[in-house]
């Protein structure tokens, strides 16, 4: 069993920061690629940000820039500085890790989600 603990959402004034974390654990061989994904209400589940395990980023267009993922490998944790954040920003964040585990080998699991909301 894997599970993924996120945080760091909460609610910030336009143009502000927030930092999120997701942090795997459980019987984990090896992680791969790990990512951030958002819904905003009413929208589609999106990409926002992924990371390989060699620490190669990809980004939404709609948040170069602004947005940084990173990722420790020692402590199987994966993070997302979110800069000068607009009010459509706002949405639900998940945390996606691509993971290898005993007896099932590769998975996809996804976080709980965290809330982020974003005030103009």
């Amino acid at each position: 069993q894997v599970q993924l603990v996120e945080s760091g959402g909460g609610l910030v004034q336009a143009g502000g920061s927030l930092r999120l974390s997701c942090a795997a654990s459980g019987s984990i061989f090896n992680i791969n690629a790990m990512g951030w994904y958002r819904q905003a209400p009413g929208k589609q589940r999106e990409l926002v940000a992924t990371i390989t395990s060699g620490g190669s980023p990809n980004y939404a267009d709609s948040v170069k820039g602004r947005f940084t993922i990173s990722r420790d490998n020692a402590k199987n944790t994966v993070y997302l500085q979110m800069n000068s954040l607009k009010p459509e920003d706002t949405a639900v964040y998940y945390c996606n890790v691509g993971v290898v585990i005993p007896k099932k080998g590769y998975v996809e699991v996804w976080g709980q989600g965290t809330l982020v909301t974003v005030s103009s």
